[in-house]
């Protein structure tokens, strides 16, 4: 099943911005329509569970196609649409790049692996973080996390990103950085205090560990996660050469920031970002996540 091309659409919010002076065009601060597509709704939960653990199936192969793997490390998870107390998630020590929607996983809220493919290992750690999330936030379809390298470089400044470019305007206000590590999660209290930092945000850099996204969608969590590692690293970056020359990274102002905000960083943004990850993923593999 190809990725629906939704004939729903919808107006990515936008606002204008007060002129700075007199000699500004019309033009400058025009108000400018973007229609983008809707995620598909269903009728039949049964039929949205079989999409979403296609588009999750997806998610994995896009992190493995970015390298987001390390050995057994990580997992992105899926509330499931049939009964929202539990959620789809990899199996422990399957590839990335080789998982299919036959291969994931339901676990209930106790930790059972209640159905699922052939190998019914469960990550512990994917338990303990996910669940608490899940439990929390029930905004929250999909939550990922995963030891990518530039985010773990980034994670150890124990900081949170600084506003220098304009994709990393989409996490101003809207990341937290979660400062102590005990090690791999493996207690559900520290799962609780994971969450309970994360709050309401996107996003958290764990410090010593590394990211942590979630979202409405399973695209928008796979984007915000893709550009919060492509922030790290280019924060990391401009950070060095500016430290070469003697000097500081200039930041955007907290206007044009807030500004900024509300058209990439809404989950409508982060949703249609992801399609060409999607798309992609969909033509190289041919479509065999699907299976």
């Amino acid at each position: 099943m190809a990725p629906p091309s939704a004939t729903e659409q919808t107006t990515l919010p936008t606002n204008t911005k007060p002129a700075q002076n007199t000699q500004e065009t019309a033009s400058e601060h025009a108000v400018v329509k973007m229609h983008i597509p809707k995620p598909p709704v269903f009728e039949d939960k049964y039929k949205e569970r079989e999409y979403l653990k296609g588009r999750l199936a997806a998610a994995f192969r896009i992190f493995g196609k970015n390298g987001y793997d390390e050995g057994v490390a990580g997992h992105i998870t899926l509330r499931d649409p049939v009964d929202p107390s539990c959620f789809w998630v990899n199996p422990f020590g399957q590839a990335f790049s080789q998982i299919k929607a036959s291969d994931l996983i339901l676990v209930d809220h106790s930790g059972k692996v209640i159905d699922g493919g052939e190998c019914r290992l469960l990550n512990a750690a994917a338990f303990m973080i996910h669940s608490a999330i899940h439990a929390a936030r029930p905004d929250v379809l999909c939550a990922a996390h995963s030891h990518s390298l530039y985010g773990r470089a980034f994670c150890t400044l124990g900081r949170e990103l600084d506003i220098i470019t304009q994709d990393s305007c989409a996490f101003y206000n809207d990341h937290i950085v979660y400062n102590q590590f005990n090690g791999i999660v493996l207690a559900e209290e520290e799962g609780r205090n994971i969450a309970s930092a994360l709050g309401n945000k996107k996003a958290a850099l764990l410090q010593n560990h590394g990211l942590l996204t979630v979202g409405q969608t399973i695209e928008e969590t796979v984007f915000w996660f893709v550009s919060l590692e492509k922030c790290c690293h280019a924060q990391l970056l401009a950070d060095a050469a500016a430290a070469g020359r003697g000097g500081a990274t200039v930041k955007i102002t907290e206007a044009d920031a807030a500004f900024t905000y509300k058209s990439v960083g809404s989950p409508l943004a982060g949703y249609f970002s992801a399609k060409p990850l999607f798309d992609v993923v969909h033509e190289e593999t041919g479509g065999k996540y699907l299976e």
